[in-house]
């Protein structure tokens, strides 16, 4: 039925007066805004000129003022999801304790370590280095032999963490600076056996020939080839050789070499895409068998473990990254991925 027009006449003026009042309105709202826009523009104006004229620059965070590989900042973090990451790898230095390394005997490490996580009651399993070694890779130190090279009483029974990644379908890789060929299993040069924990495995032997490589250079090689394709492993290890990694060289000359090579892997997509992790642990002590402890990942954040753990805590981060049960000792270790946000995702 048609309305008379008597009736649609107030109808109408109500949805007139409606339509005015909203524009009157949207139009106040947008004056407000640009006065607060003009506002804000004219006391940076300000600011700036104010800071011309004193010689000092605007305020501006750490981050912003210095450039993202500088060793000041280190590289740009990315955003990432806690727990998502599933890639990890394990960066050895050699024979140095806690106190004698940070804060002041590697400043770049330790800038690093402030800036994402680090452990201040981290311990070795004991001495020499071998033991050590194979505590972190295969989650016992066995018999704690001495730092024999592999062979008949020197070769121990699988699976390490490497076989464990890759009986899971996972890749396994480590990457070893002077090593003259895949898995050598004899020392040459500032190349050491005794801190390639894989090549004592005769079960795993073949999988250690496939890949364990040597690392190359920053500029080109197995682990720069990896990091620029994306395709690190889901366990690595990176061995500097003896003069790098502070064994035979120096804390300056280890903290250059992570200088010279953490800028580089940060670059690479794994890192800029969450996937990546980073540990840079000591193998043993000098003064004390307490030793550093530095966790990189894109999602920690001034993070500070100060429960006591030790080498078999980063056998099982290894396995929690992995999805495999924590290998031997491990079992018993400190769980430290909660601390660190692995798990969280």
């Amino acid at each position: 039925m048609r309305i008379p027009w008597p009736l649609t006449r107030p109808a109408a003026a109500r949805r007139r007066g409606t339509a005015a009042s909203l524009r009157a309105a949207t139009g106040a709202r947008r004056g407000g805004q640009l006065a607060v826009l003009r506002a804000a523009a004219g006391a940076a104006a300000a600011g700036w000129l104010l800071a011309a004229c004193s010689g000092s620059g605007p305020p501006v965070s750490s981050a912003a003022a210095t450039p993202a590989t500088s060793p000041a900042a280190g590289p740009a973090t990315p955003a990432a999801t806690p727990g998502r990451a599933g890639k990890l790898l394990v960066i050895m230095e050699e024979n140095h304790s806690a106190g004698e390394v940070l804060p002041s005997g590697m400043p770049y490490l330790w800038r690093l370590a402030r800036r994402y996580g680090y452990a201040t009651d981290w311990n070795a399993i004991g001495h020499p280095s071998l033991p050590n070694y194979l505590a972190i890779f295969a989650g016992s130190a066995f018999i704690n032999p001495p730092d024999c090279s592999p062979g008949s009483g020197c070769s121990y029974p699988g699976p390490s963490v490497f076989g464990q990644a890759l009986a899971r379908g996972e890749t396994a890789r480590a990457y070893q600076e002077s090593m003259p060929q895949r898995c050598d299993t004899s020392s040459s040069g500032e190349y050491a056996v005794k801190h390639n924990p894989w090549a004592y495995f005769p079960a795993e032997a073949a999988a250690c020939r496939a890949g364990d490589l040597p690392a190359g250079t920053p500029a080109r090689g197995a682990l720069a080839a990896d990091v620029r394709s994306g395709t690190l492993p889901a366990i690595g290890m990176i061995t500097p050789n003896l003069m790098n990694d502070a064994h035979d060289g120096t804390l300056a000359q280890a903290d250059a070499w992570l200088h010279g090579w953490l800028p580089v892997i940060m670059s690479g997509p794994d890192w800029r895409e969450g996937r990546l992790a980073i540990v840079v642990v000591f193998d043993e002590g000098d003064t004390t068998n307490q030793v550093p402890f530095v966790l990189l990942a894109p999602w920690v954040s001034a993070t500070v473990l100060r429960r006591p753990a030790d080498h078999y805590a980063l056998t099982r981060l290894i396995d929690e990254v992995i999805g495999a049960p924590p290998l031997r000792h491990a079992g018993q270790a400190v769980n430290i991925a909660p601390r660190f946000g692995f798990g969280a995702g």
